[in-house]
């Protein structure tokens, strides 16, 4: 199954607690810090969301 590698780029402070709610559900909490998830309509639903301070990798 296709993989997804999202990696935090950019600092979560400053942004809606929604979006560091989001961060935090994708485990995301230290800057340059990557997780692997499985290819799935929640994951990249989240992604979407926070799609200005991550970076997306496909695998």
């Amino acid at each position: 199954m296709a993989t997804v590698t999202v990696k935090l780029l950019k600092r979560r402070y400053g942004n809606t607690p929604k979006q560091c709610g989001t961060l935090a559900a994708l485990g995301l909490k230290k800057i340059r810090q990557e997780r692997s998830f499985e290819k799935s309509d929640t994951v990249l639903g989240m992604i979407e969301k926070v799609k200005h301070l991550v970076e997306v990798t496909e695998s």
